[in-house]
Formats: C-alpha cells, sequence, structure tokens
C-alpha cells in the first residue's frame, strides 16, 4: 500500500469561485505564502484598501516630508487578520531586514522596504498589503472540497504587472476557466 502524500499549496494561487458567500473572500485572488499541515497563510492581491503609501509614511516617519509619487502606491487589504501589520511582495533578489525569498517572489515584512519604495531604492516591481488571510489545519483542504476555491500556480507576471481588477480574471484563465459562465451555485454530483 503508498503512503499518501500531502500537497501542498506554498506558490499557489486560490481563486474564489462565485458562490463565495464569505465577504472578506468573495471576488478574491489569493497568494498563498504558506501551506503546511499546520495551516495556511496568504494575501489578497486584487483588493485596493483606498490607502497608498503615503497614507503609510505619513504615520511611520510624520516628521518627514513624503516623496512625490507615494500618492500613486496603492496599499491592498491583504485579508482580516491583523490588518495593521504590513506585507510587501517582490521579486526575489532584494533583501531587506526581513525578507523571506519564497522560490520567484519574495515576502518582507519590515519597514525598511517602504522606506527604499518611497525614497527610489526599493524593488520596482511590489505589492504592498495590510493584514492577511489565515486558515488552520485542514481548513483549506475542507474548503477546497466544498468547491469554494480553484487553485494554480502562482505566476509572479500576475502579481506585478497585471492591474489588481484583472488579476482574478488572469489567474482564472491560466486554468482556461471563464469565472463569469460559473454557476453561483455549488454542489456535489
Amino acid at each position: 500500500m503508498k503512503a499518501s502524500t500531502q500537497h501542498y499549496l506554498k506558490n499557489h494561487f486560490l481563486i474564489a469561485m462565485p458562490h463565495m458567500a464569505d465577504s472578506n473572500f468573495a471576488q478574491t485572488l489569493i497568494y498563498l505564502i504558506e501551506h503546511s499541515e499546520e495551516g495556511a497563510m496568504g494575501l489578497i492581491v486584487n483588493r485596493p484598501s483606498g490607502l497608498n503609501l503615503e497614507d503609510v509614511l505619513e504615520q511611520l516617519r510624520p516628521d518627514e516630508p513624503t516623496p512625490l509619487g507615494c500618492h500613486n502606491v496603492a496599499i491592498y487589504a491583504g485579508g482580516p487578520v491583523q490588518t495593521e501589520r504590513g506585507f510587501v511582495l517582490h521579486p526575489t533578489g532584494s533583501q531587506f531586514q526581513a525578507t523571506l525569498e519564497l522560490g520567484e517572489v519574495s515576502l518582507t515584512t519590515s519597514q525598511d522596504i517602504l522606506f527604499s519604495i518611497a525614497d527610489g531604492h526599493g524593488p520596482e516591481r511590489h505589492l504592498i498589503a495590510l493584514g492577511y488571510a489565515g486558515w488552520g489545519s485542514g481548513q483549506i483542504e475542507t474548503e477546497l472540497a466544498e468547491n469554494a476555491w480553484l487553485t494554480c500556480e502562482a505566476d509572479p507576471a500576475l502579481l506585478f504587472d497585471v492591474s489588481s481588477e484583472q488579476r482574478l480574471k488572469a489567474a482564472a484563465s491560466q486554468l482556461g476557466v471563464n469565472l463569469s459562465l460559473l454557476t453561483n451555485q455549488s454542489g456535489h454530483a
């Protein structure tokens, strides 16, 4: 008898199905940073929060003038957990005080990356989020079995080169799926 191996989805996208009822996750695309037997952590990458880098820097460096262009750098609502905590996804290569390499993409959680981006020395391609999405042990697996999500390998170009309003559609089309043609109902045969 073969032992079954667990399939973990680190460095994958979770694509919310049209019938997703949870308003925290309806119509979202999530980049999974971690997925193991203990649970999962990811960032919603297609939901701008309405804040920008200028807003954040006014809190972090209130006595310094904000560099030009910071108001054009969107901050995303990364998820409903710890919404005051910041995360920056960027191509691997740049290292900061707290950088975790995830393959072609890295995650930085230290403020120095925000200052570098603002001052024009940080990674040109980046996605800044406040908060994250988290799941306990077996929770993602249950939601996948209930057809709440589609999954596909994460594509860094989709994160950094596609507009936020097109990311969900673009990720689904990597699977050959048009979400607008799917029903809002779910079920099992």
